[in-house]
């Protein structure tokens, strides 16, 4: 199946790029600048494309980034500490952001004749995100169908949706992927803050029993935070 992958150059998506590889015909990386403080993992996603020989195009959608105002990844609002699961990460949600990049995917396979565009929605996502949420997937894949209808017919490839973050680690390790060259923290610093939301997620690696090779600032906050979301979960 040729398939387009939606690439941000996180630990999910590259993952995803390179078990799309393994598994089926990668047509292409895109990605997206809508204006995200942490543009910095266009990088990583270049560097994705690179490793897996396929082309890559970065889709600047930074002027409708602009107008999806109220979340700390396109204004100058703090991006918070702690676990990912907090409700203060609310204040990360880009309205309709999925929504808007699967479209343009979608437009773009149709256009190049692919018969799949994957996405790394996954299941840790699903409280904070609704467009991670498989309702989601489900109704946007049959909303394309309609849209597309006669022209192509299109999968909507979300292997990852039903799963956390460990199991993405996991498949990540079968594949050989190179986690070094992802990239998620929010801050877009020299290296991950160690702190947000997504760089404490990464105790994906922890609870996958495999090697973290990610450079943080703050090394040690991610033990002390998921400790305090464990003890929240159980009162």
């Amino acid at each position: 199946m040729k398939t387009l992958v939606i690439c941000s150059g996180g630990l999910d998506s590259v993952t995803l790029a390179h078990k799309v590889a393994a598994e089926q015909i990668l047509t292409r990386l895109v990605s997206f600048d809508y204006g995200q403080r942490h543009r910095k993992e266009l990088d990583s996603a270049r560097a994705c494309a690179v490793s897996l020989g396929v082309p890559h195009d970065i889709v600047d959608i930074s002027a409708v980034g602009r107008l999806l105002t109220g979340s700390a990844l396109t204004s100058g609002e703090p991006v918070p500490d702690g676990h990912y699961a907090e409700d203060t990460m609310r204040i990360t949600v880009v309205p309709n952001r999925n929504a808007i990049m699967v479209a343009i995917a979608f437009g773009v396979a149709a256009a190049e004749q692919a018969e799949a565009v994957a996405a790394a929605v996954h299941g840790g996502d699903h409280f904070i995100y609704p467009d991670c949420r498989p309702d989601f997937i489900e109704s946007f894949e049959t909303m394309q169908r309609h849209a597309l209808e006669g022209l192509a017919s299109i999968t909507l490839y979300a292997p990852f949706v039903r799963q956390g973050k460990a199991d993405i680690v996991r498949e990540g390790a079968r594949l050989r992927v190179p986690f070094a060259e992802t990239w998620s923290c929010y801050q877009g610093g020299k290296h991950h803050c160690g702190r947000c939301g997504t760089c404490v997620e990464r105790e994906a690696f922890h609870l996958a029993g495999v090697g973290d090779p990610t450079s943080y600032e703050d090394p040690d906050y991610w033990i002390a935070a998921c400790h305090e979301h464990q003890a929240k979960q159980l009162s």
